[in-house]
């Protein structure tokens, strides 16, 4: 495989044997490339391995920065391996360096601190190159998790004599399948290179199996001379496979492919947009959304909103830009939920954005303004979306009732002021209990009546004002 870059370059418009400067990538698609890499050659730490918050959110990794790893026994428990970027800042005139990836294995005997010095040796390389064989080790006698496992060097005839067996396997044992590929990548660095370098035999497999793996491997060439064998046939999961793989490879096999087919079912395509938000790579998922209604026939009108509310689950970042994009129709028809979850963080600007748009608080309208009026601190956000005239059904009484028992008064007048009504209320509410909130009732039955008033008066001004003949 390619080496993972810090910075991004592309050919020059005035000489296109030329590369110029196009940018710096995102750290969140610096980190799902090589979580890609490791967990492909079953490298990832078996505990965690996570990118540190500073540098969510579409942070971009800083010019010039360069990377590198250590590798320790926990203070208390298990192995951590730290990787850093470090840069000059020429602001601050001086050289920083930030965490930016931790890893932790559960074991803590030395086999897993050297297993986790393996790992840190394949992020350096996956970030400076191997000169030779990517990884010319191989933990044998078990599986990942079996700590008593021996760590061994193995000479390139040795790599040679394994490789064969372990592709002549993965035909053989369906159930191996994995493991036998995760092994493969370890000493080839790529299984579709080594399939090119040495042809079909002893490997059985077809144009398909090859595609798949070309957008494993992150080989573009090998995936656009395949693409075209299988697409009529196998359109539906190489989207899928593409929309997961990260990257700029994945971001151009995805747009290949959306070149080269018309039409995908709705689940394909929702499957696709997952994947996409499953690995944080919200410039694709964007994009996928944006061809979502060229794509897809009959597109449910909830579409947008359904991977807005996905999203949101472990990366709100792309839920956020998801609303920013939909138009007022699709947040329109989007879930209500989305209130509900946004209300969870009080993020007032997404939740005045969804109101804006037209979102119904539906059946989620109650536990939204819950949320908002618990304990009065955010009771404003309430009172900021009501009067933008968030929509709530007027027979949602459950919705009043969960203001009252919070005693919000003034959001409780802005519903009633909406539509509901107290009278009504009242004797929905003799079911329900409202012992301790006298006062709060107390209140909004004053408010209603001087509402009442108020709209009987009305009527009767207008008409005074008129002049006839």
């Amino acid at each position: 495989m390619d080496m993972i870059e810090l910075e991004r370059w592309k050919p020059s418009e005035a000489d296109p044997r030329k590369l110029e400067y196009a940018g710096q990538p995102a750290a969140q698609e610096v980190f799902e490339e090589l979580k890609h890499r490791l967990e492909s050659m079953g490298y990832l730490p078996d505990e965690y391995f996570l990118m540190d918050s500073e540098w969510e959110n579409g942070r971009k990794i800083p010019k010039g920065a360069n990377i590198f790893c250590t590798t320790d026994y926990g203070a208390s428990e298990g192995v951590y391996l730290d990787v850093y970027l470090k840069w000059y800042d020429e602001n601050q005139k001086k050289s920083i360096t930030k965490s930016f990836i931790t890893g932790k294995t559960l074991g803590e005997n030395g086999s897993d601190l050297d297993r986790m010095f393996l790992i840190s040796s394949a992020i350096t390389k996956a970030f400076h190159g191997d000169h030779a064989t990517h990884a010319r080790y191989m933990k044998i006698r078990g599986v990942e998790d079996d700590t008593g496992g021996a760590v061994v060097h193995l000479s390139q005839q040795e790599q040679k004599t394994i490789i064969e067996a372990l592709v002549e396997q993965r035909e053989r044992q369906e159930q191996a399948m994995s493991q036998t590929e995760q092994l493969l990548r370890r000493m080839t660095g790529s299984i579709t290179e080594y399939v090119n370098e040495v042809g079909m035999r002893p490997l059985r497999m077809n144009d398909h199996d090859r595609a798949i793996l070309a957008i494993q491997d992150g080989e573009l060439s090998a995936f656009q001379e395949l693409c075209p064998k299988v697409l009529a046939v196998h359109a539906d999961d190489m989207l899928i496979e593409a929309a997961g793989r990260p990257g700029a490879v994945g971001r151009k096999m995805t747009l290949l492919l959306l070149a080269d087919t018309e039409q995908f079912p709705e689940t394909t395509y929702c499957a696709a947009c997952q994947k996409a938000i499953d690995i944080n790579d919200p410039e694709k998922v964007l994009f996928l959304l944006d061809q979502a209604g060229s794509h897809v026939p009959k597109l449910s009108h909830s579409f947008h909103g359904e991977m807005a509310s996905y999203a949101y689950l472990d990366h709100r970042f792309i839920a956020t830009e998801i609303i920013k994009q939909c138009s007022e129709e699709q947040i329109t028809a989007a879930p209500s939920r989305l209130l509900e979850q946004f209300a969870a963080d009080k993020d007032f600007r997404t939740l005045s954005t969804l109101v804006e748009k037209g979102i119904s608080g539906g059946g989620s309208s109650a536990r939204t303004l819950h949320m908002l009026t618990y304990n009065g601190h955010d009771s404003w956000i309430a009172e900021e979306l009501l009067e933008k005239r968030m929509w709530v059904d007027t027979s949602d009484y459950n919705t009043l009732h969960a203001c009252v028992q919070n005693d919000a008064v003034e959001v409780c007048k802005l519903l009633l002021e909406g539509g509901i009504d107290f009278d009504v209320y009242q004797q929905w509410a003799k079911n329900h209990s409202c012992a301790g909130h006298e006062e709060t009732l107390q209140a909004l039955a004053d408010h209603w009546s001087e509402m009442q008033t108020e709209m009987e008066q009305t009527p009767a001004q207008e008409n005074g004002g008129m002049t006839l003949g």
